[in-house]
């Protein structure tokens, strides 16, 4: 016996580990998969404190296109004051540090909804509006840059002025010094609601780095009555494009007639809407991605969910990801256009959580790589399927374009309450617009609003970011054919084993 389980040691375990790793290759599917996930943490001071309630939400991530290492993150604080926060990292994520926003005198205590970006030159740009009076009305957008990393801002420069609402910025990836702010232009306001449609998206250009800005001009359709969170990004060949929802109409939610309570959603159907403009914001056209979004549930039309969108610059697709209850529960779907075509692709499901399980995925945010890896994140309540309460936040990526992804990777080290925030009072909780992401070949960093450290006392919500290294495209396959070289070997050496042991069996 002994002398057997010499004889055919080597090839059983040439010929197992062969199985293993071809095994392990077609679990881990097409495509890269994370090899790691690092330790979540929090971004903003006082991040796990609970003697602090600050409630930090909507994050946006930016990274310096000349150091990888160096990302700022900024966030809107919806309680106990209204404010906002940027915070800047030089390490990769691995530690944190606060940046004083400066206030022009006489425009306002607050600053709130900041956005940030960079340019092709390492320069940082931040946006934010200020709030003025007891309805926390927006009094003027504004913009400060910095060229020392963020060490300190700029004195800020006005670019527009009362009822910016969703102010989002964007730089130009391969011109210094082009940016573009996009907002929605209130007319008039009343109690958590915009008092009448026909409040349009607005788009302003800068060619100094934000020294000067061009006359607003009009993004939508004016027919288009009812649309909410524009968000920017510029193609390879300098087009801009605008995505942004066409509420339609939804007077439950856009004209506060939920005044500020949870309830049922609006039971009717939005519309996913790309405006492009090839001459720098002059003039532009749409194009109707999905008109049959399906609402998942109330909000304040003022902090809209944001749909996400993404350029691969190098292949020329065009991304777009939002979530709907078609299918009855939330779900995060993705649409996508190659270049050269007219028609965008049917919405794909992201989401690898059974169809119809009662759990809710919702709010993506969408990256791509220079070499055109897609990346989504997106809250997930996939392990609380009785409650569907708490949430935890995962990660799919996509090899062909959109059309399948991967499976998940969870980011957050625990599970959190979703309905910790502001409103949550009164059935309707919000944790945010939006999650932030930015991607490379090596690995995503993501951010998000986490409540692990709040309670319904004290709203308390904290930004949270997680690294995920991501395996190179092609190991996988690199990994199969390993196992497919080992597991012949060990065949071949079961056969000689086998051969040997006949060979000494007849001779006796």
């Amino acid at each position: 016996m002994r002398a057997s389980l010499r004889r055919y040691g080597a090839g059983a375990a040439l010929l197992l580990s062969g199985a293993v790793l071809g095994g392990w290759s077609q679990l881990a599917g097409p495509g890269p998969r994370p090899a790691a996930v690092g330790p979540d943490g929090p971004v903003n001071r006082g991040g796990g404190d609970q003697g602090d309630i600050s409630a930090h939400n909507s994050p946006t991530i930016a990274r310096n296109p000349r150091d990888a290492d160096h990302l700022v993150v900024t966030s809107r604080i919806d309680s106990p004051d209204f404010s906002c926060a940027v915070h800047v990292s030089t390490d990769g994520g691995a530690s944190w540090s606060a940046i004083a926003v400066p206030i022009p005198k006489g425009a306002g205590t607050k600053c709130y909804a900041p956005d940030a970006a960079f340019g092709p030159d390492g320069t940082l740009y931040v946006s934010y509006v200020t709030l003025q009076g007891a309805a926390n009305r927006p009094r003027a957008a504004w913009l400060a840059s910095s060229r020392d990393g963020g060490r300190t801002l700029s004195a800020p420069r006005r670019v527009s002025g009362p009822l910016a609402f969703q102010v989002r910025l964007a730089a130009d990836p391969a011109v210094a010094r082009r940016l573009y702010m996009t907002w929605v232009q209130a007319r008039d306001t009343g109690n958590l609601k915009f008092v009448a449609p026909g409040n349009p998206i607005l788009v302003s250009r800068s060619d100094d780095g934000g020294a000067t800005w061009g006359r607003p001009v009009g993004v939508n359709d004016p027919r288009r009555g009812r649309v909410l969170a524009p968000s920017s990004a510029v193609g390879a060949a300098g087009e801009l494009y605008v995505l942004f929802l066409d509420v339609g109409e939804d007077r439950l939610d856009y004209e506060g007639g939920h005044e500020g309570f949870g309830g049922p959603p609006y039971p009717g159907r939005f519309a996913l809407v790309l405006a492009r403009s090839r001459d720098r914001g002059a003039t532009w056209q749409e194009s109707v991605i999905d008109d049959g979004i399906v609402p998942i549930g109330r909000f304040i039309a003022f902090l809209p969910p944001f749909p996400s969108l993404a350029i691969d610059r190098a292949g020329g697709r065009i991304y777009a990801a939002f979530h709907d209850a078609r299918r009855g529960t939330p779900d995060v779907w993705v649409w996508s256009l190659a270049a050269g075509d007219r028609a965008w692709s049917k919405p794909v499901r992201v989401n690898d959580t059974p169809p119809r399980d009662a759990t809710a995925q919702y709010l993506p945010k969408l990256a791509v790589t220079p070499q055109g890896r897609l990346d989504v994140v997106y809250y997930d309540r996939r392990g609380d399927p009785r409650a569907n309460r708490r949430n935890r936040v995962s990660l799919q990526s996509s090899e062909d374009g959109g059309r399948t992804f991967g499976a998940h990777v969870a980011l957050s080290s625990r599970s959190f309450d979703s309905r910790i925030g502001l409103g949550s009072e009164r059935g309707l909780p919000d944790l945010g617009s939006r999650l932030g992401l930015v991607s490379d070949e090596r690995e995503a960093f993501a951010v998000w609003s986490d409540t692990r450290a709040g309670s319904d006392a004290s709203g308390k919500q904290d930004i949270v970011g997680a690294r995920v290294s991501a395996t190179p495209a092609g190991a996988n396959d690199e990994l199969r054919s390993v196992g497919i070289a080992l597991a012949a070997g060990g065949i071949c050496a079961l056969l000689i084993a086998a051969r040997r042991r006949g060979t000494s069996g007849a001779a006796h």
